[in-house]
C-alpha cells in the first residue's frame, strides 16, 4: 500500500466520525491442495501428528536442496489467470529472517519478478478491486504457546510443528482500493469463491489454508494515504471486519488527540476485541532478498498458459451475469444463488419457460444449497408453472418441493397425491366473510389502512382450508371487501 498516492475510487460511507475515510489492502495467503509439498515429496496433509510431514529439505538440513512442485506452479498459474493476472516468467529469492516456525531461517518466495502481476478481482456491485502480484512461496511452521491467553509473553514455554513449513502457497497481494469492512469481507468471499471454483485449495480459513493480513490507514478525503498498520493472520469474515472497524477507530482517536500512528504490525484478540501491537512494521530491505541460486527461473511457454486457460471454468462474476440477465434483476440480487450453487438449477428451469420471480423465490429461500443435485430442472420449471397459473398455491407449491426434494417425483404427480387442488372463488370468499365476522375490530383497523393485521384473515382461512388457501388471494379480496 503506497503511502502518497492520492488516486481513489469513489468512497462509500464506512460509518466513521469526522468525515475520515478508511483505506485497506488485504495479503491473502491460500494454501495449495497439491498432493505433496512445494519443493520436497513430503505430503501436504492438515491434521497429521506433530512433526511426522518432514524431510531433510523442508527442515533445511545442511546438503539438501529444492526441487520444485510442478503441480503447485501450474495452480498458482490457474489462480493468477482466474484473477485476470499477466503470467510473467519469474525467479524464486530467499527471503531472509529469524523466527522459529521457518527452519531454514529464510522462506522461498518471489520478490521483484513473481509469477503474476497486475489482475483484478470483480465485486458483486460490479466494483473491481486491483490485484498488484499473486506470488508463489512457501508456508511457514506453526508455533504453539502453551499456557497463559496463548500469547508468546504469556506463555511458560512454545512448542513448533513443521508439517506445515514447505506448503505451497499463494500470496494474493491487493491493492489500496478498498474503503469500508464490508467491502473487505466481500472481496475475502468473493475471492474464496473464485478459488474454490477452480479448485487449487480448500480455502478453509478455520484450518488456515486461506489466511488475510489486513493493512488499514485513514485519512481525511481527497488527502494523502495516512501511516498504516497491518493486521496479521485473520482467520474468519467476522474477525476481518471487525479488526478493521477497530483499528481505523484507534487510529482516528490517536490522529485527533494530536498523536501519530506508527508503522507496525499489529494482532487481532477476538475475544477482547481489540488490535494489539506485535513488532515494528518490516520493508523489503529488512528481508535482505536475493535470487534463490538452488532453483530454475520459470518462464511458462505459450502453449501452458493456453491449456491453463481453456482448464478455468465459468467464474462467480460471470455466473452472476448470466443468471441476472436471465432473471431479469441485478448482478447483487443474483449473489445469493450463485454463492450458494443453485444458478444452474435456476437458469435452466427459467430457459423451460418458469417465472423467474418465482424460480429466484425458491432457489434463494426454499431450496437448501445441497438439494439441487437431486432435483430435474424441468420438474422444478413445471412446479413453478403450476404455482403461477393458480393451480397450486405458494404453500402447496413448497410442500410439492420439499417432496420433490425427497424422491424425485414429478409435481402434478405429487400434488394429485397430496389433494391439492385449486379453491373456487365462491368457497374462498365464503371464508373471507367468515374471517371478517369473527373479528370485526380487525376488520376496522384493515379498512382505516392498518396492514398488519392482514396476517390475522389470511391465517383464519388458510387454517380453515388446511394450507390449500392461497394467500395472495385472500388479500385481494380482503382489499375488494374494504374498498366496498
Amino acid at each position: 500500500m503506497t503511502d502518497t498516492t492520492t488516486t481513489d475510487l469513489a468512497a462509500p460511507d464506512a460509518g466513521l466520525p469526522g468525515g475520515w475515510q478508511m483505506v485497506i489492502g488485504l495479503e491473502v495467503h491460500c494454501e495449495l491442495s497439491t498432493a505433496t509439498k512445494l519443493f520436497c515429496g513430503c505430503p501436504n496433509q492438515f491434521g497429521s501428528e506433530p512433526n511426522t510431514n518432514v524431510c531433510p529439505v523442508c527442515l533445511g538440513l545442511p546438503g539438501s536442496l529444492p526441487v520444485a512442485n510442478d503441480a503447485a506452479v501450474t495452480y498458482a498459474m490457474r489462480l493468477g489467470r482466474a484473477l485476470h493476472c499477466e503470467v510473467k516468467p519469474s525467479v524464486f529469492a530467499r527471503k531472509n529472517y529469524f523466527y522459529p516456525d521457518q527452519p531454514k531461517d529464510y522462506q522461498i518466495s518471489q520478490f521483484d519478478q513473481p509469477t503474476n502481476i497486475e489482475g483484478w478481482l470483480e465485486l458483486p456491485d460490479g466494483i473491481r478491486i486491483g490485484i498488484e502480484r499473486a506470488h508463489i512461496e512457501e508456508d511457514t511452521g506453526k508455533t504453539s504457546h502453551v499456557g497463559g491467553g496463548g500469547r508468546i509473553h504469556e506463555a511458560g514455554y512454545s512448542l513448533v510443528d513443521y508439517n506445515r513449513a514447505g506448503v505451497p502457497l499463494v500470496e494474493i497481494v491487493g491493492k489500496a482500493d478498498l474503503r469500508t469492512p464490508e467491502q473487505a469481507r466481500q472481496y475475502v468471499a468473493e475471492l474464496r469463491s473464485i478459488i474454490l471454483a477452480i479448485e487449487v485449495s480448500d480455502a478453509k480459513m478455520e484450518e488456515g489454508s486461506m489466511r488475510v493480513d489486513a493493512n488499514v490507514s485513514v485519512r481525511k478525503a481527497d488527502e494523502p494515504y495516512g501511516t498504516r498498520c497491518e493486521i496479521k493472520n485473520l482467520n474468519s469474515l467476522r474477525s476481518l471486519v471487525r479488526a478493521l472497524d477497530y483499528e481505523a477507530r484507534r487510529q482516528i482517536e490517536l490522529l485527533e488527540d494530536g498523536e501519530r500512528v506508527i508503522q507496525q504490525t499489529r494482532h487481532w484478540d477476538e475475544a477482547d476485541g481489540r488490535t494489539h501491537t506485535l513488532r515494528s512494521k518490516e520493508e523489503a530491505d529488512d528481508y535482505r532478498y536475493f535470487a534463490e541460486p538452488d532453483l530454475v527461473p520459470l518462464d511458462p511457454s505459450a502453449e501452458t498458459l493456453a491449456a491453463i486457460d481453456a482448464s478455468i471454468p465459468t467464474l462467480p462474476a460471470d455466473r452472476r451475469q448470466a443468471l441476472a440477465t436471465a432473471a431479469g434483476v441485478t448482478p447483487v440480487e443474483a449473489a445469493m444463488a450463485v454463492e450458494r450453487g443453485l444458478d444452474d438449477l435456476a437458469l435452466a428451469a427459467i430457459e423451460a419457460g418458469a417465472n423467474p420471480a418465482r424460480v429466484m423465490t425458491h432457489v434463494e429461500h426454499n431450496l437448501a444449497a445441497d438439494e439441487a443435485v437431486r432435483l430435474d430442472a424441468a420438474n422444478f420449471a413445471g412446479l413453478v408453472t403450476m404455482e403461477t397459473s393458480g393451480e397450486l398455491t405458494a404453500t402447496q407449491a413448497k410442500q410439492v418441493l420439499a417432496e420433490m426434494v425427497e424422491t424425485g417425483g414429478e409435481p402434478g404427480a405429487i400434488a394429485a397425491a397430496r389433494g391439492f387442488e385449486a379453491m373456487e372463488t365462491g368457497a374462498l370468499e365464503s371464508l373471507v366473510d367468515e374471517a371478517i365476522a369473527a373479528d370485526p375490530e380487525a376488520w376496522a383497523k384493515f379498512c382505516a389502512g392498518d396492514a398488519k393485521v392482514t396476517g390475522a384473515f389470511v391465517g383464519y382461512v388458510m387454517k380453515a382450508t388446511k394450507g390449500q388457501a392461497d394467500g395472495k388471494a385472500v388479500t385481494e379480496l380482503l382489499r375488494r371487501r374494504a374498498a366496498g
